[in-house]
């Protein structure tokens, strides 16, 4: 696990990725954008609430054999730095699932102040990263809930398909809950538009509509379909260590850039430049004679 900040005391930025609707590239954001942060040096932790484990396995982690995870951290008061793993990515560390998070629902449902069991379970923990990546289950559940009440921010993919904006009234809507009775100080960190083609006029329509609708929270990455970015997770790897030079990795290291950008105490630690520069080097790759 990583080592604690020795300069400052400062808590690190809580983001949970969110949309229950499926296929979105929900994980695949997860995964690649905490590995793209970590790139430009900042101490981040990737956590998977997800009982499907694909942000887990996507690092390189086999769940089933864990006897600490994000189920035991919740349902048992586990300390969240015992069951924290290092990743196969420098400065990224992983708060991995398990399949026993299925039943998670039924035996949250009678504990005190359910809706703040994970917020008081990363209280301990936040000094020790810069940024907390959240990937949350495909549906609007209680754990769902549980990561938007713990969290300063939400990032919301969206698909450059049809019916991109089907069900997202539901997701903001209860975001607004939580804004109002949870957690008042959650806001949205953007909504980023994936799996583009610039070819087909459907994704460009698509592209126009979601701008329409969120305005400036659209970020101005685009992430496009990539055959690499839909490998790596065969082989447990973010892209940015399975292909460096693939649009897959370009498009994660240029998300975070904007992120950093955003967030003012994130500009302070000198990581844009690196991720910057990384990104530069992925663009010299592509257009370097093979």
């Amino acid at each position: 696990m990583l080592s604690p900040p020795n300069n400052q005391n400062t808590l690190g930025k809580i983001i949970t990725i969110a949309n229950q609707k499926g296929g979105v590239g929900k994980t695949t954001t997860a995964v690649n954008l905490a590995a793209s942060l970590a790139v430009g040096e900042y101490r981040t932790l990737l956590i998977d609430i997800d009982a499907q484990a694909n942000a887990t396995s996507g690092l390189g982690v086999e769940s089933k054999d864990l006897t600490k995870t994000i189920y035991e951290v919740l349902i048992n008061a586990v300390p969240a730095k015992e069951a924290i793993l290092a990743s196969n990515v420098p400065h990224l560390d992983l708060l991995p699932s398990h399949i026993n998070l299925v039943g998670a629902e039924v035996e949250l449902i009678d504990l005190p102040e359910r809706e703040y069991i994970m917020s008081k379970a990363l209280a301990s923990i936040r000094e020790d990263y810069d940024v907390i990546i959240i990937d949350c289950p495909p549906s609007l559940s209680l754990l769902t809930l549980n990561a938007l009440t713990a969290s300063d921010s939400v990032l919301i993919p969206v698909q450059c398909e049809y019916y991109a904006l089907e069900g997202l009234g539901q997701l903001l809507n209860t975001i607004n809950i939580v804004k109002r009775h949870l957690n008042t100080t959650l806001d949205i960190e953007g909504v980023l538009l994936t799996m583009y083609d610039g070819r087909l006029r459907l994704s460009n329509q698509v592209v126009a509509e979601v701008k329409k609708y969120f305005g400036e929270k659209v970020f101005e990455t685009l992430v496009t379909r990539n055959v690499r970015l839909s490998e790596a997770p065969s082989f447990g790897l973010p892209v940015v260590l399975y292909d460096a030079a693939s649009s897959g990795t370009k498009n994660y290291l240029d998300l975070a850039a904007e992120i950093i950008r955003r967030n003012p105490a994130l500009m302070t630690k000198d990581g844009l430049a690196r991720v910057a520069e990384s990104s530069t080097v992925k663009i010299a790759n592509e257009t370097s004679p093979s």
